[in-house]
């Protein structure tokens, strides 16, 4: 796997850092982030997605909070980011 650093949300402190990286290879991101609270995975469980799909999360996913100031650094279609990410 080859990973790309895309960013880390630029008020990180040393112990709070959602930060996206892209896998070179698939185009997949990695994002480490905010867990949802309870409370949000619940709304968001409410508001659901498609009719008949279920609405809860399996073990192996999760839901996240990205930061507003986060999207960024996700690529656009055309591969670039919004603002090239610093040190990339």
């Amino acid at each position: 796997m080859r990973l790309r650093f895309l960013g880390i949300i630029p008020t990180t402190g040393k112990d709070d850092s959602p930060t996206i990286w892209l896998d070179e290879d698939s185009g997949d991101l990695l994002i480490q982030s905010y867990r949802a609270t309870e409370e949000e995975v619940k709304a968001c469980q409410e508001i659901g997605s498609i009719p008949g799909h279920g609405t809860e999360v399996p073990d192996h996913e999760a839901i996240i909070r990205l930061p507003k100031v986060m999207i960024q650094y996700i690529p656009r279609p055309d591969g670039d980011t919004a603002d090239e990410a610093p040190g990339t």
